[in-house]
């Protein structure tokens, strides 16, 4: 029996999994998840799992960070990958780094029906190429070029491309935010990172202190996990401004992803924040700033958008990815 070793490495924690494939079908036997930041070194963290795992010959790892031939310098961590020298070290017969949003966008297929949520219908006969945008620790976003017969995923780095404000409140932000930063991305505000900017920005620009006990929850656990909590559960002004916000933005940015790559075939939301907040994503706004792009509009009402709900779907592109690599070496 065949086992393959697929990783999903974020900012925030690296889950690794062995798995069996079949087709399209994806069966997790054995998952751990860690906190990336608790590891100087990702090769640690891979040790640890692997020293209680079954052993592997293929091993496929989507990471938060542009790869750059075999080898990624991860965005929001101080790690240095090589697959070389993770595949001299551990013994694979192959390791494979994928961007993070590629590797979703392999695992596309191994979705059924349950693992999706629509938030626009789009075209009956909806078809072409296709895009994934994940707010997370940063914002990922990747294409799916589709050939006529079947889809190719691509890396873009395209969070990382500049913050363009659409009204006053949205100047204001982006003149706040060049104080601290070289260069504002749209990642710095569509992001957990930026769900704190934004909720800093707004607590100076209303005359809003932070009341104690949001300070204090803040302070615990993750801090924007607790601004969206006090948002969704009604007991700030604030903090359901700024998720609004953020929600409005997330949007204006997944058109101008839909736009570049022509994804006539759909768009999907991947991400850990997406689930977590899909009331705020059903509501509306999120497709109001989408559809905003004046005379495009058409071109975007036709895209079904959806949320992607099952949080395995990046461990599953790596796993298709590492059971298509096995099958063309035999």
């Amino acid at each position: 029996m065949s086992y393959f070793l697929a990783g999903d490495i974020g900012g925030t924690k690296t889950r690794l999994a062995v798995v069996e494939v079949a087709g399209a079908r994806v069966r997790v036997v054995h998952e751990a998840s860690y906190p990336s930041r608790d590891y100087a070194r990702f090769e640690d963290l891979l040790g640890n799992f692997l020293s209680g795992a079954e052993p592997s010959g293929y091993a496929v790892f989507g990471i938060a960070g542009p790869v750059q031939g075999r080898v990624v310098q991860t965005t929001n961590l101080p790690w240095r990958i090589d697959a070389d020298a993770l595949q001299k070290q551990f013994g694979f017969a192959r390791c494979t780094l994928l961007n993070d949003l590629e590797a979703t966008a392999y695992g596309l297929p191994a979705l059924g029906a349950d693992d999706l949520l629509a938030l626009q219908a789009g075209a009956p006969d909806a078809c072409g190429n296709t895009a994934v945008i994940a707010a997370g620790t940063g914002l990922g976003e990747a294409g799916l070029y589709w050939d006529g017969q079947c889809h190719h995923p691509f890396a873009t780095e395209g969070g990382h491309t500049s913050f363009s404000p659409d009204n006053e409140l949205d100047a204001a932000l982006l003149h706040h935010l060049r104080q601290r930063y070289r260069h504002v991305s749209w990642e710095r505000v569509v992001s957990g990172m930026g769900l704190l900017d934004l909720h800093e920005f707004l607590r100076v620009y209303r005359h809003a202190d932070t009341p104690q006990w949001l300070a204090d929850e803040m302070q615990s656990c993750d801090a924007a996990a607790a601004i969206a909590d006090a948002a969704l559960s009604g007991r700030d002004e604030i903090c359901a401004e700024t998720l609004n916000w953020f929600v409005r933005l997330y949007g204006a940015e997944a058109s101008n992803l839909a736009l570049k790559v022509m994804s006539r075939g759909g768009l999907y939301l991947a991400g850990g924040i997406a689930p977590k907040i899909l009331p705020l994503l059903q509501n509306g706004a999120f497709l109001d700033a989408f559809l905003n792009k004046g005379r495009m509009r058409p071109l975007l009402e036709a895209m079904p958008v959806r949320v992607i709900l099952n949080d395995r779907a990046a461990l599953y592109g790596p796993a298709l990815w590492a059971a298509q690599l096995a099958d063309g070496a035999s």
